[in-house]
């Protein structure tokens, strides 16, 4: 079962500039800027999914569309079974939305923000917020405008968590914080997560806290999806293959799964993304019988530098 499904997704806006004064007066030309293509991508139940991508990649476009802050130019986007353009306060009610330019009434206190609103959720758990109050620290008779980033964070967060959300999408929601604080954040999502039956889409740059708090990813480029699976696969797949041989290394074209070759003096290192012990090591036997042939484990953000970074089908490099 998905609690989101994305399919053929498009999203383009168009923008206007003035043209210059050799032209009529109020002459403008007007072009359309496509932000995301086609894109497809299911959320399972019960995930921690996390998007990635570089900025101007679809991240942010992707979840305002999600929540009815966008329409889609074509294709659509399911939340808990329903269009997204069709999201109603009873699907409202069961998603948590946090954002990392979230606009908070800055002159309520934690309090205050927090009475407010309970009235409006009919599942919050007063026992899950006081437990959060405690783990994030936070002063309840502050108002939030003299909150550090971090603190508005957290008090973001704890008011859509404290309802049990079936669905919580964050928007860039370790973006700026101190390790203590993110640390703080990461464990508090976990705890949730565990005492109920709240999915997570989360969209972020931090690929280290990602790796920490996600089960599935998904790498968008350009508005695509370039890759979209569990976590556990992706790590699986994934291997630096280090080659000691003493003969030139052949130039030409190599796998298609090999990236980021380069060859130096007796030492050709490059990326598997399709790691089988017998086919790689075997191809690289065949190359050089007399190599030996080492596979290593990448952490997640080796593997998405690997897979952002242009692929070298030929040999770079000297080869020696």
């Amino acid at each position: 079962m998905n609690i989101i499904e994305i399919r053929n997704l498009h999203q383009h806006y168009w923008t206007k500039a003035s043209l210059p004064d050799i032209f009529p007066p109020d002459a403008t030309m007007s072009w359309r800027t496509e932000v995301l293509h086609d894109l497809t991508l299911l959320v399972p139940a019960g995930s921690i999914f996390a998007l990635l991508g570089a900025n101007g990649a679809g991240k942010t476009t992707t979840l305002k569309v999600l929540m009815n802050l966008l329409q889609p130019s074509a294709g659509s986007a399911r939340v808990l079974g329903v269009d997204s353009i069709r999201l109603g306060e009873a699907q409202l009610a069961r998603i948590g939305y946090v954002a990392e330019d979230q606009k908070l009434p800055d002159w309520m206190t934690v309090r205050q923000l927090l009475d407010y609103c309970r009235a409006f959720y009919p599942a919050w758990d007063r026992q899950l917020e006081a437990k959060l109050l405690a783990r994030f620290e936070l002063p309840e008779d502050r108002r939030l405008s003299h909150l550090s980033r971090g603190m508005r964070m957290k008090a973001a967060l704890l008011a859509s968590l404290a309802y049990r959300p079936e669905l919580l999408i964050l928007d860039e929601p370790f973006n700026g914080l101190d390790p203590v604080v993110r640390d703080d954040v990461t464990q508090g999502l976990l705890e949730s997560v565990r005492q109920g039956e709240t999915s997570v889409l989360v969209s972020s740059h931090d690929i280290e806290e990602v790796e920490r708090l996600a089960d599935h990813v998904a790498l968008l480029e350009s508005g695509r999806v370039k890759v979209a699976e569990t976590i556990e696969s992706l790590l699986g797949r994934f291997r630096r293959i280090e080659v000691d041989r003493e003969a030139a290394w052949p130039a030409g074209s190599l796998p298609a799964s090999w990236l980021d070759l380069q060859s130096g003096a007796g030492r050709t290192t490059f990326i598997e993304s399709a790691y089988q012990p017998e086919t790689t090591e075997g191809h690289c036997g065949k190359l050089f019988p007399l190599a030996q042939v080492q596979a290593r484990p990448l952490p997640l953000r080796d593997i998405i530098i690997a897979l952002v970074r242009p692929r070298r089908n030929q040999t770079q490099g000297t080869n020696t």
